[in-house]
């Protein structure tokens, strides 16, 4: 995307000024530089690093915190950083198209679609509840729904597939950019009618009394993983990176996911409240967190409809995805 490139020069010079910079030796440990965005989605991350798996591995992973995955794709491509461990764009799909060297060699949290227990959810505005105003997705046709990001974002894709479940696409809403924490204040404002959003927001936003949980993601929804630069999965430190997170991941299966002793990991990596942590739902992982392939073409192909994309026939998931790193 030409102008997703551009935009983000000045974004890319910050970034990389607070970079280590490509994979390097020190000592006897391999440094290997990830840019991530700080969430439980990302649980895999934050357990291989706080229970020793990197280090057992040889690895010396250096966590540099961004603020979208977007951000940090050109950087990955150009070598700056190693490894992005975030949610996929329509900026990441673009990136390959421009030709890129990435390879998306992994996936994150996915949605369990149990409208009793999903992490994330389509939260809408408790005053239009009551006023009778919306009763289902389809009454939000027309309406303002916040995304973090935009619709070219992760949320963009997570927000489709919700409204793909009513017979709505992105196009049938007016998809409103906020960041996470400023949602509960528009929608106490009337700034916006919904809003997409993770846990624990979405609890806090119910406590309030200023939302109320709509919809969810479908269940299997998909929009986050793991990237690696060129360079770097090419390097003798690919393999036991990836190594070092399936055995998180395998950490993370079932009740164990929400273990005191993960929780308190995730806690003080994201910088969320160990309370708050301890009840909201978790998300699930594969165990060795193959890529979802099909997730990414679906992922894709709801850019593109919705013109988000610089080019209209879709990309095959094998030039750009690899699944040499999780053995499947």
């Amino acid at each position: 995307m030409k102008r997703f490139l551009s935009v983000l020069i000045p974004v890319f010079a910050l970034i990389v000024a607070g970079c280590g910079g490509k994979t390097q030796e020190t000592g006897s440990a391999t440094r290997v530089t990830v840019a991530h965005v700080p969430s439980t989605l990302f649980a895999p991350l934050y357990v291989a690093q706080a229970k020793g798996y990197f280090a057992e591995e040889g690895i010396d992973v250096d966590l540099q915190t961004i603020k979208a995955g977007q951000d940090a794709v050109p950087l990955a491509a150009a070598g700056k950083v190693d490894v992005v461990v975030a949610g996929f764009s329509a900026g990441l799909f673009n990136a390959v198209h421009s030709g890129l060297s990435l390879k998306v060699v992994g996936s994150m949290g996915i949605a369990t679609g149990d409208p009793k227990a999903s992490p994330t959810a389509l939260e809408v505005s408790k005053k239009l509840v009551d006023a009778g105003e919306v009763r289902s997705v389809t009454d939000l046709r027309g309406r303002k729904v916040a995304v973090s990001g935009g619709p070219a974002a992760a949320g963009g894709y997570q927000l489709a597939t919700v409204l793909a479940q009513s017979g709505l696409s992105l196009r049938d809403v007016q998809i409103v950019n906020i960041a996470i924490p400023d949602q509960r204040t528009a929608l106490a404002n009337g700034g916006v009618d919904a809003a997409l959003a993770p846990a624990p927001f979405t609890t806090k936003m119910e406590q309030a009394g200023v939302a109320v949980p709509l919809a969810v993601p479908a269940d299997g929804t998909s929009a986050t993983g793991v990237i690696f630069g060129g360079r770097f999965a090419e390097s003798d430190a690919a393999q036991p990176f990836f190594h070092a997170l399936q055995r998180a991941s395998r950490d993370l299966q079932g009740a164990a996911a929400t273990s005191p002793e993960n929780l308190t990991i995730l806690a003080k990596a994201t910088g969320q409240d160990l309370a708050v942590l301890e009840s909201v739902p978790s998300y699930r992982w594969r165990p060795d967190l193959s890529p979802d392939t099909a997730q990414l073409t679906a992922q894709q192909q709801i850019y593109r409809d919705a013109g988000l994309l610089d080019y209209t026939d879709l990309i095959p998931a094998d030039t750009y995805v690899s699944t040499t790193f999780s053995g499947t």
